[in-house]
């Protein structure tokens, strides 16, 4: 079997006071990755990501993702470099356009989303490497920012993208790319040929979210996932059976991870839809052990 990281996503919906609990909970599951959401109205993605490193030992955080239109790069590799310092080795930084209409909503539209995701990349990267920035882009202007206690171990960063033009800038500027719920094997190949098309070298790290509902009951299954589907079909512009999801009996769902793996996933992020989601990811991971 191809070899891949197994994630589980805190949901946006969840209270926050929930995280974690459930940080400890899926540690001791033995998965490798724990990854919250910064959606506009929703909770911190920083400060998510801050409470289950605290509680956890050996879990990799993963912020998906941080808004570039919301966050300074100065401020923002700031708060990365001391979460970085404190836990070395556990976070994993993600950073994407956010959704235009939101960023409208509350005033911080870019002039242009490709110039200000990548100016934003590639400065905290910088900055986080210790490196003094000089920028006066089209979207970020820093006159000689450092940060006086950088990580000795930075963290990666990597672009939340769905586009084209996106992934190909992910490709160019990012340590990683983070694919959206919904994107099967086809779609990730794809993507692999724009990202390498910007000029990612082997290193590049793909991470892939996907729904995850597990049960017996075939149509049960189908009807918990239904909402989801539908809504994020109708965000990517296709038909809910085009959307991919890890679903299906715990065998089947172990089998969707491993399509994603071969299609070239080095992580797997389930986003768990359903009651009792620690005893459905528990039997993914059987499925995938066995």
């Amino acid at each position: 079997m191809t070899t891949v990281r197994i994630g589980v996503m805190y949901d946006r919906d969840w209270a926050p006071e929930g995280l974690p609990a459930f940080a400890r909970e899926v540690e001791a599951l033995g998965v490798d990755d724990l990854w919250v959401v910064e959606d506009l109205g929703w909770s911190g993605g920083v400060s998510a990501a801050a409470v289950a490193l605290a509680v956890t030992e050996r879990l990799r955080v993963g912020i998906g993702i941080t808004p570039a239109p919301l966050r300074s790069p100065a401020l923002l590799a700031m708060e990365l470099a001391t979460l970085a310092r404190v836990f070395p080795g556990r976070l994993v930084a993600g950073i994407g356009h956010g959704v235009a209409e939101w960023m409208a909503s509350v005033g911080v539209a870019p002039r242009s989303p490709l110039a200000l995701l990548e100016e934003t990349i590639g400065s905290v990267r910088a900055l986080l490497r210790g490196e003094r920035v000089e920028l006066a882009g089209r979207e970020v202007r820093l006159d000689g920012i450092q940060l006086v206690h950088p990580p000795v171990e930075p963290p990666p960063v990597v672009a939340g993208v769905v586009r084209p033009r996106s992934l190909e800038l992910s490709g160019r500027v990012a340590d990683g790319t983070l694919i959206a719920e919904g994107h099967g094997p086809q779609d990730l190949a794809h993507a692999r040929e724009l990202i390498a098309k910007g000029g990612a070298t082997a290193d590049h790290d793909l991470i892939v979210l996907a729904f995850c509902s597990v049960g017996e009951d075939a149509e049960q299954v189908t009807r918990t996932l239904r909402p989801s589907v539908e809504g994020h079909g109708g965000w990517l512009g296709r038909p809910p059976e085009q959307v991919f999801t890890v679903s299906g009996r715990p065998a089947d769902a172990a089998g969707r991870v491993r399509e994603l793996a071969a299609a070239g996933a080095g992580t797997v992020v389930l986003r768990i839809v359903g009651e009792e989601p620690l005893e459905q990811l528990r039997s993914v991971l059987d499925a995938l052990a066995a």
